[in-house]
């Protein structure tokens, strides 16, 4: 048994159930491309010859080629069982198609024969219809493909990847240059930090939280760019000598390490500024993109001191998926409610239009307040809560009722 693929299969069901537990739309949706990720993954298997952008996507792409397969599969079944059983299915395709198309112009012609297809044929809505037609032909398709690589696996990935063509001259100035940058600018960092409030606005002219949320963004950008510069070294740089290898381990240490302070520092901000001025959703976000991208440079690490990058990109993704899991259990927007009616009580404003744009899953934090808030909230909430199908029953929306 590949333990991989019971990994990836288990983590696609966890975050399809999150739309069963939590009312956030824009969580779910997330859960839903997550899962799709996970379940391709899952199908490919073991790591493939053509690289992770190939692995996360190859169920929805390998779909289309699945298709004249399917087709050809078919031309080869014989005259026994499975070809009758065929053959009496589009028998009953045709027939449905048909009458599909002549009971409704039956029906405009005459006005009786329409009253009594009225008292025998239930109520269908359209956009309904159209919805679950949609959902079927994806998950038709996406059968397809998965039953098209599971019958023909692709072949494994094996070995390092070869032609590494950066001297250490190239790669380390740099490098190099950005670690005695980033040493510089964390030195810098610790001093305001230790500075407070009284020397920001001595340096900068501003506020301690205006300072933090100046430099999120750009620290944010920092992040993602050095790991870009890092996964291209360890890609690319010549390790024959053992000078070679141990220069590459000081140096892409050394500048993940500066790189972890400063994620470290922009979680910081983000915190400050959330204290002084409010929770969001998309504050939230960003927090926890920054979480993981954390975790991603300490695996970056990890790859580095081993001189084997191969993995990363699976376990930056299976990370990315158990992160996205984490907070759909957390309750995104019942945390941020909760922060704000927490900041609320210690005298700060409560912004109770914005929550009341959340979903049914912040009831719980709202229930903590007083009248005439917990009203406008839930209020709001409510109005557009209808009572959910079977197949769309949520948790959350249930408990707001």
């Amino acid at each position: 048994m590949h333990w991989g693929r019971v990994w990836w299969t288990a983590l696609a069901l966890a975050l399809l159930a999150v739309g069963a537990v939590r009312a956030a739309g824009w969580l779910f949706a997330l859960c839903v491309v997550g899962a799709g990720v996970a379940g391709s993954l899952a199908v490919v298997g073991r790591r493939s010859v053509y690289g992770a952008w190939y692995d996360v996507i190859a169920v929805p792409i390998e779909s289309i080629a699945g298709i004249p397969w399917v087709y050809s599969a078919f031309g080869r079944i014989g005259d026994g069982p499975a070809r009758r059983s065929w053959r009496a299915g589009m028998s009953v395709a045709v027939t449905l198609a048909l009458l599909a198309v002549f009971v409704p112009l039956l029906g405009g012609a005459d006005a009786t024969f329409a009253k009594l297809l009225d008292a025998v044929t239930p109520e269908i809505d359209a956009p309904s219809v159209v919805r679950w037609i949609v959902l079927f032909a994806a998950l038709g398709l996406g059968s397809v493909g998965a039953m098209y690589l599971l019958a023909g696996p692709r072949a494994a990935a094996t070995g390092a990847p070869s032609g590494r063509g950066l001297r250490r001259l190239e790669w380390a100035l740099p490098v190099g240059a950005l670690t005695i940058l980033f040493a510089i600018f964390v030195a810098a960092q610790f001093v305001a930090l230790f500075g407070g409030d009284d020397y920001v606005q001595r340096t900068a002219n501003l506020t301690y939280a205006e300072y933090a949320r100046s430099g999120f963004w750009q620290l944010s950008i920092v992040t993602i760019l050095t790991l870009a510069v890092i996964a291209v070294v360890l890609r690319w740089a010549a390790r024959e000598s053992a000078a070679d290898r141990a220069w590459l381990r000081i140096l892409l240490c050394a500048i993940s390490a500066l790189t972890l302070i400063i994620v470290a520092s922009a979680l910081g901000r983000m915190w400050t500024y959330q204290q002084a001025y409010g929770f969001t959703v998309m504050r939230l976000l960003v927090e926890v993109c920054e979480l993981w991208l954390g975790l991603v440079y300490l695996l970056m690490i990890a790859a580095v001191l081993r001189l084997d990058g191969t993995w990363l990109p699976r376990a930056a993704i299976g990370t990315a998926m158990s992160t996205l899991f984490a907070l759909a259990v957390l309750n995104p927007e019942g945390l941020v409610a909760e922060r704000n009616v927490d900041r609320w009580e210690h005298g700060k404003n409560l912004d109770t239009l914005y929550l009341g744009r959340l979903s049914p899953d912040i009831v719980p934090a709202v229930e903590r307040l007083p009248e005439p808030q917990r009203s406008q909230v839930l209020s709001t909430i409510r109005f557009d809560l209808d009572e959910d199908t079977w197949q769309g029953w949520n948790l959350s929306r249930a408990n707001a009722r």
